[in-house]
């Protein structure tokens, strides 16, 4: 296989098609107001929940987050947040049927552990959470103290992921996230002694001063503990969109093979201790949700990476949350007090979105298969759509000269990734993208 120099190329990461860099202002509040109330009774959707709020800054972090050394934006940021759930609940016509509730960040885990049970027993009171749902929370080990994971048992949460990153104690100080094995171990042990028995990891490769040992090392400590899920993300560099990063020293990041070898080497090591490997990123049990849902082709792909959330709408809460609904996708003002004065003035604070053409379609599918499958058969999708085939013959002709290469095989319709291509994924899915040439320099590394 020749594909070493898609390595350094900058990709979506294709958790929606189009991606958010190609939403513009012409889809507002005014029209999302009519997507929600068109909304018909009973459609399966999922709530995501964004709390931009840290107590310190890790370097490397690409969210939308600020530092809050005392509570009073955050209580002020969760009055905004309480307005806009009950504004959203006014403009729907029809109870929907609530799957899964995801709470982002930031940390979620910094409201007081009253808010966060007040906040949960608030969206149930505006909207239909199913007794089954799927209730997750992003949780930073540093900050979890027992009180709260008490309050996340009592308000439902059964899912909990932790960001962990890296145990090298010169990763953590190159990314000014100290963390230790110890901690994170007693958070784990206080989470499931609440009754929180679902649990993922976060971890990072390519960070600076990270080397292959520390990356097998870390996946080693917390192979001890152990989660259901890992997720393994490569550090996307972007310096030029998030200030925060310049900290980092260029030169002290893995070059492009170094990269390469230390998330395969990663992936080894987990699939060695039996967790089985999904699409680009993750890794679960094989009794896990995730991992049963791979063979059977009901994978899905969002904002929050790979899920089983087979939701028809996804409604965003918060500062720069993004919602999915049929017509297309909407997103907050990023701002957060620009966010809280559009909500004082009881509007929607959609500052942007895009209406979802016929072709979106047809193109989102394709790369969302082949996130989730490492496969597509063209053909078969192409029969689910009113589209004219015809618009793929570039996207071919790009199938074709990856299978010369070796990274794809590829007959005219079924595309397959060998298991040595895996990490090339992005690339071959940005062949159905009709927009990925237009903002390269705002993506990350393919690998």
């Amino acid at each position: 296989m020749q594909a070493t120099p898609y390595r350094d190329e900058r990709l979506p990461r294709y958790t929606s098609y189009p991606t958010a860099p190609h939403f513009h202002a012409e889809v507002d509040g005014p029209s999302y107001a009519k997507w929600l109330k068109t909304l018909a009774a009973g459609t399966t959707t999922s709530l995501y929940l964004h709390v931009p709020f840290c107590r310190s800054m890790c370097w490397y972090c690409g969210c939308h987050t600020t530092v809050a050394l005392r509570n009073g934006p955050i209580i002020d940021y969760l009055a905004a947040l309480r307005g806009e759930i009950a504004l959203v609940a006014e403009h729907l016509s029809s109870p929907v049927d609530v799957r899964h509730i995801h709470f982002g960040g930031g940390t979620p885990t910094i409201l007081e552990p009253a808010d966060f049970v007040a906040l949960v027993g608030l969206l149930r009171r505006h909207f239909t959470v199913h007794p089954d749902a799927e209730i997750a929370v992003e949780i930073d080990p540093r900050r979890l103290e027992p009180p709260m994971a008490a309050a996340l048992a009592a308000a439902g949460v059964n899912r909990a992921s932790l960001g962990v990153q890296s145990f090298d104690p010169a990763v953590q100080k190159a990314i000014n996230r100290i963390q230790s094995v110890e901690q994170t171990a007693a958070v784990v042990a206080g989470l499931r002694e609440a009754g929180i028995g679902a649990i993922s990891f976060d971890l990072i490769y390519g960070l600076p001063q990270q080397t292959l040992q520390s990356c097998l090392d870390t996946v080693e400590q917390c192979l001890a503990m152990p989660p259901d899920r890992f997720s393994i993300f490569g550090y996307a560099h972007v310096p030029e969109f998030k200030k925060r990063q310049r900290r980092i020293a260029t030169e002290d990041l893995p070059g492009g093979p170094a990269r390469h070898e230390q998330a395969e080497a990663m992936a080894r090591s987990l699939a060695a201790a039996g967790y089985v490997r999904i699409g680009l990123d993750h890794f679960a049990r094989p009794d896990d949700a995730m991992a049963r849902a791979l063979p059977e082709g009901r994978l899905r792909r969002n904002f929050q990476g790979y899920t089983t959330d087979p939701c028809e709408a996804l409604i965003g809460f918060g500062a720069s949350a993004i919602g999915h609904l049929p017509q297309g996708y909407v997103q907050n003002e990023v701002v957060t007090g620009r966010y809280a004065e559009r909500i004082a003035e009881s509007v929607l604070p959609t500052a942007r979105g895009y209406r979802l053409s016929a072709e979106d379609r047809l193109r989102a599918e394709l790369i969302e298969r082949v996130m989730c499958d490492l496969a597509v058969d063209i053909d078969a999708v192409c029969a689910r759509h009113p589209v004219d085939p015809q618009v793929l013959t570039p996207a071919l002709r790009a199938l074709d000269q990856l299978a010369s290469e070796g990274v794809v095989d590829f007959d005219g319709s079924r595309v397959l990734l060998p298991e040595n291509a895996r990490l090339f994924v992005r690339k071959v899915a940005s062949v159905f993208d009709a927009h990925v040439e237009q903002s390269p320099r705002r993506y990350s590394r393919a690998v």
